[in-house]
């Protein structure tokens, strides 16, 4: 882990020697080149101030998204321009070293243009391309009352990440469009703070469901990631998030369960606190939150981190018929076509995007509403939830 920064840095300082070569050989207009060489500056600027703001105090959550959006469109076109520069001066090397070549310069130019982008656009219209994801599941065990019960779920709101009400708006318009039953949200309401939330109340409150809406807390919600001036100050941001979790309509569960009645017959909805495998913390207490949850019931759990389900929720003593998880978010980043889904986040978490079953057990792990760290979306587009529920 220590050695992985050093080494992103020398592929940028490789990769940035040999891009600027080939803008070199395309030109000698020195407006661009001393425009290329400002943008690294500033770029080197930015990561010095986070560096030192980090161990001053906490850097602002805006500046430090635009610092990645400026690092991602330098760092990554020129990363895939690298290996065709890289592959002509193997090529020099034995033919006496000639000039660089300007057809292969402009193609590693066309070939740098394709992420270049697709990362702008990911910044502007892919942080708010909500996309519904729909799951039809059969169970046995489903009581026949509930029967074509439907449930949207949203997970990672991470409001102190937006700047576009219209784009918000536009997601929760499209939730509501789809007249679910019943809104389960699955953690990830801020970033680290209650207040990232006040600009935003009276949105997520149009939020309707006729059996109500329920939520859980995730990693981020506990204000672990940021440096507070007392334990005191940091208990009292979460208890001030548990009171806008109430101000936007949603009942928190906090490692409890609860029964959704229709028609005589329930299910139960269990909610337990964040639990991550590895570093995360592990509030969560499964077996706390079923104690009073007959064997016989139909259950669903909401858990942020879908590591949960193979670490605690497969091997519970209660059988858990669906799960619903986020955290995730696909990384924000991948290629899901014709079936085919990728993100390099597959490879910490098994169960990363969509749905998955072991026996008679299922997850659903949610995409994310929002976004983080990334001021946008490519490829894993933001994700709004209708599973619909079946007797087998």
């Amino acid at each position: 882990m220590k050695y992985r920064l050093p080494l992103i840095l020398l592929a940028w300082i490789f990769a940035d020697i040999y891009f600027f070569d080939a803008v070199e050989t395309l030109t000698t207009n020195d407006w661009i080149l001393t425009g290329y060489r400002l943008i690294d500056v500033l770029l080197a600027v930015g990561f010095v101030s986070l560096f030192w703001l980090r161990r001053a105090k906490n850097p602002p959550a805006q500046f430090m998204s635009w610092l990645m959006a400026l690092a991602l469109l330098t760092i990554i076109p020129k990363i895939f321009a690298f290996p065709l520069l890289l592959l002509e001066d193997v090529y020099r090397v034995f033919t006496h070293f000639p000039p660089r070549s300007i057809w292969v310069s402009e193609l590693a130019m066309l070939i740098a243009a394709i992420p270049f982008f697709s990362l702008i656009y990911g910044m502007t219209g892919g942080r708010h391309r909500y996309k519904v994801h729909r799951v039809s599941l059969k169970f046995k065990d489903l009581p026949k009352a509930f029967d074509g019960f439907t449930i949207t779920q949203l997970s990672d709101i991470h409001a102190g990440s937006f700047t576009s009400k219209s784009g918000v708006e536009k997601g929760i318009a499209l939730v509501n469009k789809q007249n679910s039953d019943l809104i389960l949200f699955t953690g990830d309401l801020v970033n680290n703070q209650a207040t990232e939330m006040d600009a935003w109340i009276p949105s997520f409150a149009k939020l309707k469901a006729p059996f109500g809406k329920y939520s859980v807390l995730g990693n981020h919600d506990y204000g672990d990631y940021m440096k507070w001036e007392s334990e005191t100050a940091q208990a009292a941001n979460l208890i001030r998030l548990k009171q806008v979790h109430k101000e936007i309509g949603f009942k928190l569960l906090l490692n409890e369960a609860l029964s959704i009645k229709k028609d005589g017959e329930s299910i139960a909805l269990i909610g337990v606190e964040n639990w991550g495998k590895g570093g995360f913390h592990k509030y969560g207490d499964l077996a706390l939150a079923t104690a009073g949850v007959p064997d016989s019931q139909f259950k669903i759990l909401m858990s942020h981190d879908p590591s949960h389900w193979e670490a605690k929720t497969l091997d519970h003593e209660k059988h858990i018929d669906l799960a619903l998880a986020g955290h995730t978010h696909g990384m924000q980043f991948g290629i899901e076509l014709f079936g085919f889904q990728w993100s390099p986040v597959k490879y910490v978490y098994p169960q990363w995007a969509g749905l998955y079953k072991k026996g008679e057990k299922y997850l659903y792990v949610n995409r994310g509403f929002g976004f983080l760290g990334f001021k946008g979306r490519l490829g894993i587009w933001p994700e709004i939830t209708v599973i619909t529920l079946n007797c087998a």
